[in-house]
């Protein structure tokens, strides 16, 4: 028997999505997640996503990090998920949705796939770093030469350190260049840096904001994997309408035998 799989990448940030609409992977099998995931024996990806029906809504996302446990919301897993779905023809242009962290729109314009996060109320801000839960948590910190930074080493030692326990953080780390905001982020799960991370920059872009570095409601974001953008609406308690905006593209599908 052979599970057929699809490989999607949104900047870079990469997925093994299967559609389980009919319930031909178990969510509990979490060897094997692991083992698709694996950049070396396996298929190589940041994570694994399953679509499912949804009793009301368009579909249900299902999140796994590539260490095979279920995680927190992923914003460009969302965002690749919605463009996997108008695939298979489970929506058209728009969109509505359930993920880990509660229901989600989205729309599909000009090959951008723009997807509401969730209302951001509460921004821890310490002198050397600024603390939010966008769909999963996030450490934001500023740094000087980003380009050479060692994000793996230092992301790691913020993410296991006693300020986040157990659960530990996903770790970003930003700078203000001559061509914009640069961003490079650590994420847990992968343990390791990846190309991009969607809640991150949606992060990264509400702390640019908090911190009055900006008025702009539309913040560009340069990463790894090329260039995202965040869109939303201050308001006093927080942030809303937060739109996380970028390209989701198929890489290529394949069959995974079991």
């Amino acid at each position: 028997m052979a599970l057929s799989f699809y490989k999607y990448q949104g900047t870079g940030n990469d997925f093994v999505i299967i559609d389980n609409r009919q319930h031909v992977f178990s969510k509990n099998n979490t060897k094997l997640i692991k083992a698709m995931c694996d950049r070396k024996f396996g298929i190589g990806a940041d994570g694994l996503m399953l679509l499912e029906n949804h009793d009301t809504l368009d579909f249900t996302m299902v999140y796994f990090n590539a260490d095979g446990n279920p995680s927190t919301m992923c914003g460009n897993g969302g965002r690749c998920l919605v463009a996997f779905a108008k695939e298979l023809g489970v929506i058209s242009e728009t969109t509505t949705f359930e993920a880990v962290d509660g229901i989600h729109e989205a729309v599909i314009k000009d090959d951008l796939v723009h997807l509401k996060m969730q209302d951001v109320e509460n921004i821890k801000n310490n002198d050397s770093y600024l603390f939010l839960d966008t769909g999963s948590p996030h450490h934001v910190t500023w740094v000087h030469d980003i380009e050479s930074y060692d994000v793996k080493k230092e992301g790691a030692a913020i993410r296991y350190s006693d300020l986040y326990g157990k659960s530990g953080s996903n770790i970003n780390f930003v700078e203000k260049t001559s061509s914009g905001y640069k961003m490079r982020t650590y994420e847990r799960g992968v343990e390791d840096e990846t190309l991009s991370c969607g809640t991150g920059a949606t992060a990264v872009a509400l702390a640019i904001h908090k911190l009055g570095k900006t008025n702009e409601s539309k913040i560009a974001l340069q990463v790894a994997g090329g260039d995202l953008e965040v869109q939303f609406e201050a308001i006093e308690e927080g942030y809303k309408n937060i739109f996380l905006i970028g390209p989701a593209k198929q890489v290529f599908t394949g069959v995974w035998p079991i």
